[in-house]
């Protein structure tokens, strides 16, 4: 699995960065690829050319040239590069730099309506370029051959430049809310985000983030909501899930211990027997 922004490195992106801050990294494919990729950062994907697919939980996209993708932080995507020219710029956006954005520009959200999370909201929204934001793309590709003294500050004007670019594409809505959120500081349903990620190889501190919550207002909110720690609800959780697959499916113990998220098939088998009771099995045999 990548995670990104944080595994980006010179051998597979070439990247501008605002003071620590990967802002923008330029992506050549090797034909043919196919990661599973978790974004830490809300990001935007603009494909220069080429064919890809992005795949969450619940969409399957085509995209091609000109088309723009925008990643909520902690979406999990299956990316398959469909041709050898594939290139794309993929920006990311701190949560920090969001909340200053909407309140240098509050009059554009002035008519947002307030309102909860929507749980159902799909992680990846799509958005339809116009000549004026191929424009800007273009102006961003010589910062990455030419140095400049004031590439920070060039860089700063440029992310406020995108994001207006970006909204003025927002035909929906969409984006607006979801910036209005992150301005609010909404958190998120701890159900719904735990119901998400389950299976997902996440560590604490990566699940207080998605929440919006510190790691210890997050471990309070999860032990006051489910009645023990987040910890022991995993652990709980996921070998529930083993005990259906072994019941309801073809997948031997080694494959459910992987699905799961057990690296090691004997601390599955020892964690499931001291749930269950007995150690797992599939059709009364302990397959392996």
């Amino acid at each position: 699995m990548l995670r990104v922004p944080s595994s980006i490195n010179p051998g597979t992106f070439q990247s501008l960065q605002i003071q620590d801050m990967t802002f923008v990294a330029y992506r050549s494919d090797v034909y043919p690829e196919r990661n599973e990729v978790f974004f830490e950062e809300y990001a935007v994907v603009y494909v220069l050319r080429g064919e890809k697919k992005f795949a969450s939980p619940s969409q399957d996209l085509h995209v091609r040239e000109g088309h723009i993708l925008f990643f909520q932080r902690g979406c999990y995507s299956m990316n398959e590069s469909l041709d050898a020219s594939y290139r794309s710029l993929v920006f990311f956006f701190p949560e920090k730099l969001l909340k200053e954005f909407v309140s240098q520009h509050l009059a554009i959200f002035r008519d947002v309506r307030p309102g909860p999370t929507d749980p159902s909201a799909e992680p990846i929204l799509a958005l339809t370029t116009s000549p004026t934001f191929t424009t800007f793309i273009e102006s961003l590709l010589p910062y990455f051959r030419v140095k400049t003294p004031y590439l920070n500050e060039l860089l700063r004007l440029k992310f406020q430049e995108l994001l207006l670019h970006l909204l003025e594409l927002d035909s929906s809505g969409q984006l607006r809310s979801i910036l209005w959120q992150i301005f609010q500081g909404q958190k998120t349903d701890l159900d719904y985000l735990m119901n998400t990620y389950l299976l997902k190889p996440l560590t604490m501190n990566e699940l207080a983030r998605l929440s919006g919550r510190s790691l210890s207002a997050f471990k309070r909110d999860f032990e006051a909501h489910f009645r023990t720690s987040p910890g022991n609800w995993i652990r709980r959780k996921r070998l529930e899930h083993a005990h259906f697959l072994l019941r309801n499916t073809e997948m031997n113990v080694s494959e459910v211990s992987m699905e799961i998220g057990y690296e090691s098939v004997s601390h599955f088998i020892k964690a499931y027997k001291a749930q269950y009771g007995t150690t797992p099995k599939r059709d009364g045999l302990l397959t392996l």
